[in-house]
């Protein structure tokens, strides 16, 4: 068999070493007589099959990223540890896909330059290993972390549109060494199965887009007011979470709420904090070394004082963002101390934001007297009781009845026969559908969802019509003017028009070319 034209001895030699792992000359290879296998071509699926799995999964690792603070703070409940894991797992996810990516490269080039696949032994284990891997990294998700699933489910609405694009992209390219394939292989079976399997592909791909829905394919005209920003424990990429400074920064950020968690000392004064423990945001390990895995409340207001709430920002680095600060700004997270609750009110009332807050532990055996403690602060403070959104759900009928003003705020939805209407509803972005969103706002219920740190989620939210996200990112979403994207309907479908029949043509001549 000559060489194919645009194939070099050279270049069939290298590929030949690098898939093989073996320096053959393309003359030994002919003498030898040796031709691509069922075996090989089993294995050239399989490499196939593990590209679209390794990019499958990086499609989700990108999306998790949006989740992947929690991820963190989790294991650092767990470890007492604190790591960025999403670096972990990019570069991870970057290798495996990099590896099997240039094994498919290798494989196709091959195909086009007429030398066997015969895929050493080596690859072959690096490929199972990368399999297994990618199966355990699924696998995991689905038990720890299941509602990442649904996370995933509302980005195909962001990236529908461009992942058809992208598909059929790749399947139409893929056609010239499917077609050097049909045209090479001497069993008539084969060909036919290949083929059909590649039409059927094909046809499918083609009518995709009747099937991809998204909020954002809409007239410019009908996109929805941008959402109100909630700084989620202030300015957390900005300054230390729930600090006065994370507060300052989020009104900065043109955040129109404040989202914080309050816990009562031990001696009464309800404070900011969201763990149970102070070990990941101060420095009580040093302080109170005896103490430090105590839960929050069993210290006083005084010991609290005395911790460092800052520094441990400037440690961790907990956020990409905290390289970028200026040195003035570094002074001032080393000065912050916990907040107490009336500091916090104060300070939203001078800047003129709500302030909406859990109040933590639920299942604190005094928590009624958590509650009287907060809500005396709260009146004494002075704030206008409508710029206070009340979270708990512990005691709500007494809340309402001291301080009716209070607007309050469920942490569900509505229910069927709803005796008072909910006003104010405050979800994960992953419990509301867009037409569940689209219902709220048609029936003037204010729907906050959280956490929302991407660009591409607050887009999807921005066009179903969501009121406000509570967001870590609140310097990123205030610099956005308009979703990353809008479609018409009508120019979608002309996109799909062209993309479609352009792959069709670019399909009959990479089969009429290499007839």
């Amino acid at each position: 068999m000559a060489d194919p034209p645009g194939c070099c001895r050279p270049c069939a030699t290298c590929l030949l070493c690098l898939y093989s792992c073996q320096w053959i000359t393309t003359k030994k290879e002919k003498r030898k007589g040796l031709r691509t296998t069922k075996c090989d071509c089993s294995w050239f699926l399989f490499i196939f099959c593990v590209f679209l799995f390794t990019l499958v999964w990086l499609y989700f690792a990108i999306i998790i990223l949006n989740d992947f603070h929690n991820f963190n703070e989790f294991i650092f409940k767990q470890r007492k540890l604190w790591l960025d894991w999403s670096l972990v797992l990019l570069i991870a996810t970057a290798m495996l896909i990099t590896y099997s990516a240039v094994l498919l490269v290798l494989a196709l080039c091959l195909q086009l330059c007429g030398q066997p696949l015969k895929l050493h032994w080596l690859h072959k284990t690096l490929l199972i290993l990368t399999a297994l891997v990618v199966a355990a990294a699924f696998t995991g998700l689905g038990i720890k972390w299941a509602e990442e699933w649904r996370s995933a489910r509302i980005s195909l609405q962001a990236t529908g549109p461009f992942l058809h694009i992208g598909i059929v992209g790749g399947m139409t390219l893929l056609a010239w060494p499917l077609a050097s394939f049909i045209y090479r292989t001497r069993n008539t079976g084969l060909k036919v199965f290949v083929l059909l399997v590649y039409c059927v592909l094909m046809i499918a791909l083609y009518l995709a887009p009747l099937g991809i829905t998204s909020p954002c394919i809409m007239e410019e005209n009908q996109l929805p007011p941008k959402p109100a920003l909630v700084g989620h424990r202030g300015a957390p990429m900005l300054a230390p979470e729930n600090t006065l400074m994370s507060l300052h920064k989020a009104v900065n950020c043109d955040v129109q709420v404040f989202e914080t968690d309050v816990m009562v000392s031990a001696d009464g004064v309800p404070f900011l904090m969201h763990d149970e423990e102070l070990t990941r945001t101060t420095n009580v390990q040093t302080v109170f070394p005896k103490r430090a895995a105590l839960n929050s409340t069993a210290f006083n207001w005084t010991d609290l004082q005395r911790l460092d709430a800052g520094s441990w920002f400037l440690e961790r680095s907990p956020f990409p963002t905290v390289q970028s600060l200026s040195a003035d700004d570094r002074n001032q997270v080393t000065e912050q101390r916990i907040p107490s609750l009336e500091q916090a009110l104060q300070a939203a009332k001078q800047s003129n934001i709500s302030i909406m807050f859990d109040l933590r532990p639920e299942n604190h055996s005094d928590y009624q007297s958590f509650v009287n403690a907060t809500l005396e602060v709260i009146l004494q403070s002075g704030i206008p009781l409508q710029q206070v959104l009340w979270l708990p759900d512990g005691f709500r009928e007494q809340v309402k009845q001291q301080a009716p003003g209070v607007q309050q705020v469920y942490g569900r939805k509505r229910l069927q026969n709803e005796k008072e209407p909910l006003l104010h509803v405050n979800l994960p972005y992953q419990d509301m559908s867009s037409e569940e969103i689209r219902q709220y706002r048609r029936d003037n219920i204010s729907v906050n969802l959280y956490v929302v740190n991407e660009p591409w989620l607050f887009s999807v939210l921005w066009c179903s019509g969501v009121s406000s996200v509570t967001t870590n990112a609140c310097q990123v979403l205030k610099e956005m003017k308009h979703p990353i994207w809008l479609l018409p309907s009508s120019t979608y479908l002309m996109i799909w028009i062209v993309v479609d029949c352009t792959s069709f043509l670019a399909i009959l001549w990479a089969f009429f070319l290499l007839k």
